[in-house]
Parts: structure tokens; C-alpha cells; sequence
């Protein structure tokens, strides 16, 4: 087989929080194909980077009070505990911020301008009056054109799905200033997708096998006709806005001040920054090493990013006269127990550090993802029993189990060397050989589960091997020491085989076996031959333990509350504590600027029918709008004597749908802990001079 050389890349993440499961998942998917090509003799540069730029980033910065480089450089420096946590070989690690991905997006720009492919066209979009910036469609808010739910995007609704241009939004305000924004005009650069050129290769380029078949199916919609959310149709392409006007965090547009390319012109650019970043760290040139016949290019990515992967980023890379990706590997997304959707205050979060921290070994769950990773755009879900029970049984229960049963003996009886393999012992060992091209195929195809079930058929015959064997009762027989000999052998012979399979997926434990086996590393062509007679193995010692329940119940369990701070003033009667609780635990600015506190005027007031709790609160928190808002403060208010007052909104609360109906935020009121021993609530009021729609800092 003639050496292939790959360029290979996952998503990259964006650098505004810690990597969560997902991310983890896509990265060991990744390793596990690219460990596989390594093992075949193929050269593989494998990059990912910190996707860097954009106006949420930007405004994160501002609000922990730094620049958006040494915000950037914080969430980049946690990185390494993850990835080397967890066994994920990248080549490289870059930003798309680096001087790499400023030249070469910028580049490509030029090179699409030259092809006629960019316009400019002046665009009406909302303004910040406050903040005194453009703002972004993640950054509107508003009532939704088509099914009406408040406080929706300005770029799609999370209720009905529709998808529309900000300027169709019913009363729209600023997300980050609570202000109701203005129009403006301005001047936007476009990619000029719906031109004829364009559309016939990317027609070609999705429906040539490149991609998996549902994602083609999906793909050959946007060639359709498709219901806008103002009722009007579009047929085929759009254009693309790849500009966004100062300030923003990003990278210029050549001959074009105060204007940057949209992150998502710029991000995928950063697969090849980091690629050339990589390569000139080694000396070697990047524009011949993309230039080598053959080079293939794969990238691996999640489901919610396939349009700008299989749309925009192959016409950018055609257009501008470079190399296109010979495949986009698209995977589903990561549930827990039975598909239930992550969250880590239920406690159904699987948080990659705190994995670590438990002492659980990360290959317990590199095994696991890959038992039921597949080649589709398919969910998969962490059901924890599952989890236990597959790790203890396929990898310790069986595969460990059979050196186990057979290094002891060789060590005691014969020195730690290996005997002769007789008949019996050589087919199954053939018959495990026979697997070495499925078992490859199955892998290059990225069809994990289906290679691990077949490995674990074939430990299943080995463990069959043993039990008609049992060398534990051979160890104990009279004259039959060279087939003790020959049969524990066979088991270190079929260990190794069975090893050689499992190394993209196992690759530490992998390197300890070869540690105690006295092998080199292990490679595909291995399977063809033996340890042989005479071969001098090592001592062995356990090389897995079980997964404990208690580490699992450890895993899922929620995050304490109020228990530390508890902990630390147990000796002090709760009538002497604040408010009679204790101090919940330290939060850090950051956490704290994540929730929105707005000055709102309570308009009107009234009991709700049904409930002798709540209050209907009217509240006027300066959007242009006015909010329904329930409180339980019944039992300490006339709804006559709110009316008029002004109170503390948090106004970032998803809002909730309670039987009586929307309620939109949370009314901010004091009450002790022990409400039989002091009664009452108290509705927080600012002092005079405060008006609504001013934020709390």
C-alpha cells in the first residue's frame, strides 16, 4: 500500500468557555480515524485552532475587563488538560486570530474579488444607539414575524423555526443594552453565492459522493424554493454577508476601513492557518505541501454547522483557486441517559474534567463513544448503567481477562518465554488475522462500532479457547506442562492481535501492552506475524480496573448549592447566619455579569385567579414593550400598593410557561430563611432617580 498523506481538522471551537462533552466526542472521533491512518503508514497532520473573533467574544472581553486577545489567551490556556486528558493527538493547536489566518483570509478574499464573485450593496440593519455599534443578529431581540413568541433572535426563532432578516422582527431591542435600536445604513460586502458558477459546482461538488447521504439529501434543499418567515419564497442560493462594520473583533477587509470579514469567512480559513503554522514551525513550505498530488483533506464537524462547512467553505476554497476537501464528516449530537438534553444543574451534564478529576480512566470512555460511533449523522447517548456494564464485561471481562489468565503461568513455569503454538492454537490465531482487512475497513470507514463489535467476537472466541483448555486445571496435571505451555502462549499470541485492533481506540493502554510484551509500537502490517518461540515477555501487572458506581454517581451528581458554605458554619445556629442561611458559595465576576438586572416600573398589578400566591405583574423595563410577570408575593402586597413603583428585573430569565399563562423574568424580593419564625417578603425598590431599562452593575 503507497503512503497517503492527510490533512485532517475538527471543528473549531469557539473561545468564549471550557470544552464541553461535545467537543470531546468530536475530537476522539477524529483521533480514533486518524491513529487508525497512522498505523497504516500514512502521514496525517492533524490541526485544530481557537476560533478567536467576532462581537461575542468582543463583548465577553469587555465585560471580565480585558482585551479580546487575553480573553482569547485565558480560554486557550485551559485547553491542554482536556486534550491531553483524554488522548487527542493534534499536530498543532493555533487561532484563527494568529498573523497566519489574518494573510491567507484576507488572500482568499482578494482571490474571490478577482473571480468577480464579491459586491458590495448597501444594507439597512439595526444600530445600538447606546452602545454606539452595529449590532449583530445573535445580539436583536424581538417578537417573531411568523408564530409571535417574545424574545426571540433576530436571525431565526428557537419557537417555530422560522428563519428571517432582523429588520422583520416586532418590536426589536438591543440583547446587550435593553435599548430599542435604530436603522441605519451601511455598506456590506457579499460572496455572491447565487451566481451561476457558483451554484453549478456546488450542485456537483455536495452530490458527487463527497458527502454522507443524508447530509447531501439535506444540502439539495437550499437549491430549492423555501418558505421565507414574511410569507415570500426564495429560490436557490443567497448571497452571503461576509462583513461586518467597527467595532468588532476580527480581521480587515483589505481597502475597506473599518470594516472585517463575518467570523465565519474567517474560521474555517483557520484549518489552513493552522496547518501553515504547523509546517513552518518545521521548516517545511505550506504552499508545496498543498500543492503534493494526491494530499487529501478532511474535516470533521457536528450537524449544526454543516452549511457553512458543505456550502460556503468549498466555494471560497474552488473560487479562489484552491484545493477543495475530498469529504466533511458529519456526526450527530451527544444526549445523556436516553436522550435527555445535557444540563449540569440536574446533574445530566458529563462535564470532561470532572470525568478526570474522579479518577475515571479516560479510555473507558474513548471505548465507549467509539462502540457506538458510526459512519451516519446520527445522536448518540450516554446511558451510564450501559456505560458500566459494556466497559466491565468488553474490556476487562473479557479482553484484559485474557492475559490475565495466561502471563501468570508463563511467568512461573516458563521464565516469562513464549512456547510453541500447535495446531489447535495456530487457526485461531489465523482466524484472527482473517479480521485484519474488515477490521481496517470498518475503521477507514469510521464505522467504530461495528470494528469493535467484531474485535470483541474475536475475544470471545479466544475466551472460548481458554475455557475448553482451562490452564488452571493444566497447571495441575501430570505431563501435560508443554500444552500448559502451548495454550498460554496462544492467549499472549491472540492478546497482541486482539491489542493491534483496539490501539486507535486504546492507544495508552495500548502502549503499556507493548511495554509488556517487549514489542515495538504496533502497527496494521503487525497481524501478519508473531511474538514467537522463545520471546522473552515482561511482568505482567493489571492493566485495567472496573468502572465504580460510585465514580458514576460522582459523575451525574448535581452541583452543590448552599452545602459548602453549610459545611464551613455548621457549628453556628441558623438564627445567627444572614438572613438565616448560610452564604452560597463564591461566584466570579464573570458568573455574576451573566445575569441581566434591569430597573422595571411596575404599570399595573392584580391577583391571579386560581392561586393565592401570585401576583400579575405589568412591568415596563424600557424596551418598548411591556412584560407579564408572575411573583409569589401575594401573602405580603395588595396588588394596589405595587402600582407605580419601580423594582429590580431579571431580565435575561428564559421565560417560563406557567398554567396561567407566560411569565417573562423574575421580580428580585428579601425574605429570611425561616418564614414561620419571620414572615414577610420584600419587593427590592431603587432609590429615587432610577428610570426603567437601567442595568444593575
Amino acid at each position: 500500500m503507497s503512503q497517503r498523506r492527510l490533512f485532517v481538522t475538527t471543528a473549531l471551537p469557539y473561545a468564549n468557555g471550557n470544552f464541553h462533552i461535545g467537543h470531546i466526542m468530536e475530537y476522539i472521533q477524529a483521533d480514533i480515524w486518524v491513529r487508525f491512518q497512522r498505523m497504516q503508514g500514512h502521514e496525517v497532520n492533524f490541526c485544530c485552532a481557537d476560533d478567536a473573533h467576532g462581537a461575542p467574544i468582543m463583548i465577553a472581553a469587555e465585560k471580565a475587563g480585558k482585551t479580546p486577545q487575553q480573553f482569547v489567551a485565558d480560554i486557550a490556556a485551559g485547553r491542554k488538560p482536556y486534550l491531553d486528558g483524554f488522548h487527542i493527538s493534534f499536530d498543532n493547536w493555533h487561532s484563527t486570530d494568529g498573523p497566519e489566518n489574518h494573510q491567507l483570509a484576507q488572500q482568499i478574499y482578494l482571490d474571490l474579488k478577482k473571480a468577480g464573485l464579491i459586491e458590495s450593496n448597501t444594507v439597512e440593519q439595526f444600530f445600538d444607539p447606546e452602545k454606539n455599534m452595529f449590532l449583530p443578529d445573535r445580539f436583536i431581540k424581538g417578537e417573531c414575524p411568523k408564530c409571535h413568541a417574545k424574545d426571540q433572535y433576530g436571525d431565526n426563532c428557537e419557537v417555530c423555526g422560522a428563519v428571517y432578516a432582523p429588520i422583520q422582527l416586532i418590536n426589536p431591542y438591543s440583547a446587550l443594552s435593553g435599548s430599542k435600536p435604530v436603522l441605519k445604513t451601511s455598506e456590506h460586502f457579499f460572496f455572491k453565492l447565487s451566481d451561476p458558477r457558483c451554484v453549478e459546482f456546488l450542485q456537483a461538488w455536495t452530490q458527487d459522493g463527497k458527502l454522507q447521504p443524508e447530509v447531501a439529501n439535506k444540502v439539495k434543499e437550499w437549491f430549492s424554493v423555501r418558505e421565507n418567515a414574511d410569507g415570500t419564497t426564495s429560490e436557490g442560493l443567497g448571497d452571503w454577508d461576509i462583513s461586518r462594520d467597527a467595532p468588532y473583533f476580527g480581521i480587515e477587509i483589505p481597502d475597506a476601513p473599518g470594516k472585517y470579514f463575518y467570523v465565519w469567512l474567517d474560521a474555517p480559513v483557520g484549518y489552513l492557518a493552522s496547518l501553515k503554522n504547523l509546517l513552518e514551525k518545521r521548516g517545511q513550505s505550506y504552499d508545496s505541501y498543498m500543492a503534493t498530488p494526491g494530499l487529501e483533506q478532511y474535516h470533521f464537524i457536528g450537524k449544526d454547522i454543516v452549511t457553512f462547512h458543505t456550502l460556503f467553505w468549498p466555494a471560497m476554497l474552488h473560487f479562489s483557486g484552491r484545493k477543495t476537501p475530498d469529504n466533511i464528516f458529519v456526526h450527530g449530537f451527544l444526549t445523556v441517559n436516553n436522550g435527555e438534553k445535557m444540563s449540569k444543574s440536574r446533574g445530566t451534564g458529563l462535564d470532561p474534567l470532572k470525568y478526570l478529576s474522579l479518577g475515571m480512566n479516560p479510555e473507558w470512555l474513548r471505548y465507549y463513544l467509539a462502540a457506538k460511533l458510526n459512519a451516519r449523522n446520527e445522536d448518540i447517548d450516554f446511558n451510564a448503567d450501559d456505560f458500566m456494564a459494556r466497559v466491565n464485561s468488553d474490556l476487562v471481562g473479557k479482553y484484559i481477562n485474557i492475559a490475565s489468565r495466561a502471563a501468570g503461568f508463563i511467568a512461573k513455569r516458563f521464565a516469562g518465554k513464549l512456547g510453541e503454538v500447535s495446531a489447535d492454537g495456530a487457526t485461531l490465531l489465523d482466524t484472527l488475522r482473517a479480521q485484519k482487512s474488515p477490521i481496517e475497513q470498518l475503521f477507514e470507514s469510521r464505522e467504530y462500532a461495528k470494528a469493535l463489535r467484531e474485535t470483541m467476537l474475536l475475544t470471545d472466541r479466544v475466551n472460548s479457547y481458554v475455557d475448553q483448555n482451562k490452564p488452571w486445571e493444566l497447571a495441575k496435571q501430570e505431563g501435560m506442562t508443554a500444552r500448559l505451555h502451548d495454550v498460554c502462549t496462544v492467549c499472549i499470541e491472540a492478546f497482541r492481535l486482539l491489542t493491534l485492533y483496539l490501539k486507535p481506540v486504546l492507544p495508552a493502554l495500548a502502549t503499556e501492552v507493548e511495554a509488556f510484551l517487549k514489542t515495538g509500537p504496533l502497527t496494521f502490517a503487525d497481524a501478519a506475524g508473531s511474538l514467537g518461540q522463545g520471546h522473552l515477555i515482561g511482568d505482567y501487572k493489571h492493566l485495567m480496573q472496573r468502572v465504580d458506581i460510585k465514580q458514576l454517581e460522582a459523575l451525574f451528581e448535581p452541583p452543590a448549592q448552599a452545602e459548602p458554605a453549610q459545611a464551613a458554619t455548621e457549628s453556628i445556629a441558623s438564627s445567627e447566619l444572614p438572613g438565616g442561611e448560610a452564604l452560597a458559595p463564591a461566584i466570579t465576576i464573570d458568573d455574576f455579569a451573566k445575569v441581566d438586572l434591569r430597573i422595571a416600573k411596575i404599570v399595573n398589578c392584580e391577583p391571579v385567579d386560581g392561586s393565592t400566591k401570585l401576583l400579575r405583574l405589568t412591568l415596563d423595563a424600557g424596551e418598548g414593550r411591556m412584560r407579564n410577570v408572575f411573583s409569589g408575593i401575594a401573602s405580603s402586597y395588595q396588588p394596589e400598593d405595587l402600582i407605580g413603583k419601580h423594582t429590580v428585573l431579571v431580565a435575561n430569565l428564559a421565560p417560563r410557561k406557567m398554567k396561567f399563562g407566560l411569565s417573562e423574568g423574575m421580580v428580585l424580593a428579601a425574605s429570611h430563611a425561616d418564614e414561620k419564625a419571620r414572615p414577610g417578603i420584600y419587593v427590592l425598590e431603587p432609590l429615587p432617580g432610577a428610570t426603567p431599562g437601567m442595568r444593575i452593575h
